[in-house]
């Protein structure tokens, strides 16, 4: 889907508890420019033969998205056999493929924290060393390459989502970069089978995505789903994980609000994980939790907490090898 969940629709693949999906997953951008990607990236460079044919097959084919609408192509539904409504759904990110070697980085006029820096729309496409797994920003300077999606959703408590821009409750469009190789991602179930999205594929990103967007390409991620029965209850905001780390998050429209959600779950995460009094919790929130920006431009913001798990004597043994 181009912007938008729709209500209503067919999985695209139905699967069990415990499997892994192999997803190949398009960026928007090189088709939201009004032009084809052909011609969008041959302006900055790339062979024809490097454009993906399913890029291309998407432009020419699927409607583009209406006004008031996202900009993100979206792949699914996944339906997950048992996965109901008051469950919780975990996605494990077990590796994470590029399909293409360059990316691009968009910001224009009204767009990002700084909305009048650019008098017209800036795409900057960025070619990647694959094998050194850099961005080649510009001469001298290159950026180590940490792919993650950008969103990954299940279908909201309405059944159907009318933008694809704001994040919320059931994930979407958190841009939380932490999300790569090695994690857990966790969202409550509100539909049968939890129906199952991602897309906005990024190969790199620093906290708040302050001019809009990161370096968005295709990316095809590796993903394990494993339904927790009645996990999902009294669940507020997704949460995640991965070696080193628990993440909690709060998302508002204003920011200010975002991070006394995001607190307010990190002192409840510790209170309830621990066996703390409410003020403990609270206490160990501000002394050992570090709270950041994921995004704060797709309208509803996100604040994240990160509580190092190595504060702790013990912890629940966790699937994936240490992070770096």
């Amino acid at each position: 889907m181009w912007g938008y969940i729709p209500p209503g629709r067919n999985p695209v693949l139905t699967i069990k508890s415990g499997q892994t999906v192999k997803i190949d997953t398009l960026s928007h951008q090189g088709m939201a420019q009004g032009v084809d990607p052909v011609t969008f990236f041959g302006a900055g460079g790339i062979q024809p033969a490097q454009v993906l044919k399913d890029a291309m097959d998407v432009y020419n084919k699927v409607a583009k998205p209406k006004p008031g609408t996202g900009a993100h192509v979206l792949t699914g539904p996944i339906y997950v056999e048992g996965a109901e409504p008051g469950d919780m759904l975990e996605v494990r990110v077990m590796h994470i493929d590029f399909r293409t070697p360059y990316g691009v980085n968009n910001s224009g006029q009204g767009t990002g924290v700084l909305p009048n820096v650019h008098a017209k729309p800036y795409p900057k496409i960025i070619k990647f060393d694959l094998e050194r797994r850099v961005a080649l920003f510009a001469p001298g300077i290159e950026i180590p390459l940490s792919p993650f999606m950008g969103i990954m959703a299940v279908t909201p408590p309405a059944g159907t989502l009318p933008s694809t821009r704001p994040p919320g409750i059931y994930g979407g469009n958190m841009d939380f970069h932490r999300l790569t190789t090695g994690s857990s991602l966790y969202l409550p179930v509100f539909q049968p089978g939890a129906m199952f999205y991602t897309g906005d594929s990024h190969a790199v990103q620093g906290d708040g995505e302050v001019n809009g967007t990161a370096i968005e390409a295709s990316l095809a991620p590796v993903l394990k789903f494993i339904v927790h029965k009645d996990g999902g209850k009294g669940m507020k905001w997704p949460r995640a994980e991965d070696a080193s780390n628990y993440y909690v998050m709060g998302m508002d429209v204003d920011l200010n609000v975002a991070l006394k959600e995001a607190v307010q779950e990190s002192a409840n995460f510790l209170q309830q994980q621990r066996n703390l009094e409410p003020g403990d919790g609270y206490s160990l929130a501000s002394i050992a939790t570090d709270f950041g920006v994921a995004e704060a431009v797709n309208h509803v913001g996100v604040i994240y907490g990160r509580i190092p798990k190595k504060i702790f004597s013990t912890n629940v043994p966790f699937w994936s090898a240490a992070q770096p």
